[in-house]
């Protein structure tokens, strides 16, 4: 529990969201963030080792085979692996500032529009790899497919539909004049 204390504020005295949703104790927005934030910062990290090395695979072959799904000429440089990194760095950042009440920049304009980029590219990532893998649309390695179909894709979208729960679950309630 310390872990989730750190990573989304305590939970005594600011259990609840302010900006929560009707009937939200915080527990379900709080569960969302922790396992988004966790999920995007594991992926960024995993791109920064990408970047260097095709672990857990033996070969750059066999890793753009396997977890691109291109022919090893074609995998992308290793500051556009960097790139992806930070920016699923900055996804996680987005999400667990979200739902941490007593951050001054949980409700702001940028969190926000972070919170909804994150969850409509990741939704759409994995919506289109669902597509595209199941229906044997692309060119891609047999591998590359029965692993988008059942890891890549769901994960994506899984993240993204988190993401997406928290900018709901999380907005800021509109006052009455």
């Amino acid at each position: 529990m310390k872990a989730m204390e750190w990573l989304l504020g305590s939970a005594d005295g600011a259990g609840k969201h302010p900006v929560s949703g009707p009937g939200d104790g915080g527990g379900g927005t709080r569960a969302a963030a922790g396992v988004g934030a966790l999920g995007l910062a594991a992926a960024g990290a995993l791109h920064a080792v990408w970047s260097v090395s095709p672990w857990p695979l033996a070969t750059r072959a066999e890793f753009a085979a396997v977890v691109v799904g291109v022919e090893e000429g074609r995998l992308p440089s290793a500051p556009a692996t960097l790139a992806v990194a930070g920016l699923l760095g900055a996804g996680a950042w987005f999400v667990a500032t979200a739902a941490r009440p007593a951050h001054p920049l949980a409700s702001s304009r940028l969190v926000r529009t972070g919170l909804w980029t994150v969850s409509g590219v990741l939704t759409v990532r994995g919506l289109g790899g669902l597509l595209v893998s199941g229906l044997g649309l692309g060119e891609a390695p047999a591998e590359f497919q029965r692993w988008d179909l059942a890891l890549y894709s769901p994960l994506c979208v899984t993240l993204g539909g988190l993401a997406g729960y928290l900018a709901v679950r999380t907005r800021p309630r509109r006052t009455r004049a």
